[in-house]
């Protein structure tokens, strides 16, 4: 028999999601293993809006916890991560043609506002009308008023090294590149196979969560006895991003092809534009931006920006998890889903959805759900006070 490393938790996934679980598990003085089979933020931790934000669009669909939680993310992000997430303002054009009135978007500031618990980051105002042809050539043509109000950028990949960063100086462990092969589950433990170069290694824990985005149901195939699937759709969402910076801020943009939130953000010299929400049903590993995608988003950006330079650099695509249903992804919860296989004393959690900004009190509904199976520990840190800073 071979001889077995023995973990507290193993930890499938080098995303966003599974950096922040190894943090605060590492922080509370569990052993950590985390198996990453390509690159830390290889995927969709790394391809997303680069944004820290409260989810402004979520107040008209009513999901008000969670934009409360996100705006409280954004707080403690700012503080423990100032060189990493850092405001910006974001402008709301309202038009002629706009579904929602000036009414409207006020009324949903003025909510954001209340949520986010006052404070500069969540003021917001009007711009005045002498202002407007400062906003990076933003179209005057049939414009009525501009709402200005703060939200935080990041740089994605980055933020994920840095929490995974400081859970490895707490004694996490790291193998990337090492790939989850199986795990079989019983009422005492997990025993677990990875691939690492050319070699099968094993090791045992008293929990196994996975953190495998868009790969998380692909993982539960591989473990026994099977466990239960929760049902979900992959929606792509593609970014490009264009020549020329923008030198005042960041846009929310009501696309004229479907009234869906489109973001024209600066990114390192350079313009972001997205997202899509496109229903994807082939292998992970294969999403990339489609052409149509492309058309939209450039469609988009002429009709507002349609003197800006319009050549695209690069283009990326991730995918989101969320709930199945027959509705349109944009009307869909955000909310994360923790799917185990017992109530009780669960040996295997799985990470369903989620967002950037609230990665980190994910990583605490996690530890708590997983508390009754896991051995007492005595806490090396608290993750509140723990600065962050770009490995």
């Amino acid at each position: 028999m071979p001889a077995f490393n023995h973990y507290d938790i193993v930890i499938v996934g080098g995303g966003i999601q599974g950096a922040a679980v190894a943090q605060a598990a590492a922080a509370r003085g569990y052993t950590v293993l985390v198996l990453e089979k390509t690159a830390l933020a290889a995927a969709t931790s790394s391809r997303s809006s680069k944004l820290i934000h409260g989810g402004l669009r979520y107040l008209e669909n009513g999901h008000f916890s969670l934009v409360h939680e996100s705006l409280r993310e954004r707080s403690e992000w700012l503080r423990l991560a100032p060189s990493l997430v850092r405001l910006s303002p974001f402008y709301i054009p309202v038009y002629r043609e706009t579904s929602r009135s000036s009414l409207i978007i006020r009324a949903g500031l003025s909510l954001y506002a209340l949520l986010a618990g006052g404070g500069s980051s969540a003021r917001f105002r009007s711009v005045p009308k002498s202002e407007w042809e400062q906003l990076d050539g933003l179209t005057t043509e049939g414009l009525k008023q501009v709402f200005q109000y703060w939200d935080a950028q990041t740089d994605d990949r980055l933020l994920t090294q840095a929490l995974m960063h400081s859970a490895q100086s707490l004694g996490a462990e790291l193998l990337c590149p090492a790939e989850f092969i199986h795990a079989t589950l019983s009422s005492s433990m997990c025993e677990i196979d990875y691939l690492q170069g050319d070699r099968i290694n094993y090791c045992r824990a008293a929990v196994l969560v996975n953190a495998a985005g868009p790969w998380v149901n692909k993982v539960l195939h591989r473990i026994d006895p099977l466990p239960v699937e929760y049902p979900i759709d992959l929606v792509q969402g593609t970014h490009l991003v264009l020549e020329g910076c923008l030198n005042r801020g960041c846009y929310y943009l009501e696309s004229p092809a479907d009234r869906r939130a489109v973001f024209v953000l600066p990114w390192y010299q350079h313009t972001l534009l997205g997202t899509t929400e496109t229903l994807f049903n082939g292998d992970p590993e294969e999403s990339y931006p489609l052409v149509t995608e492309e058309t939209y988003l450039l469609d988009c950006f002429h009709h507002y920006f349609p003197e800006r330079n319009r050549v695209v650099r690069e283009k990326f695509s991730g995918l989101r998890v969320l709930p199945a249903s027959q509705g349109a992804a944009f009307r869909r919860s955000r909310e994360i889903h923790l799917q185990c296989d017992s109530p009780q004393s669960p040996r295997l959690v799985s990470i369903y959805g989620g967002k950037l900004t609230v990665c980190r009190a994910t990583a605490q509904k996690v530890l708590h759900t997983i508390m009754p199976t896991l051995p007492d520990r005595t806490p090396k840190a608290d993750v509140s006070r723990l600065m962050l800073e770009s490995p």
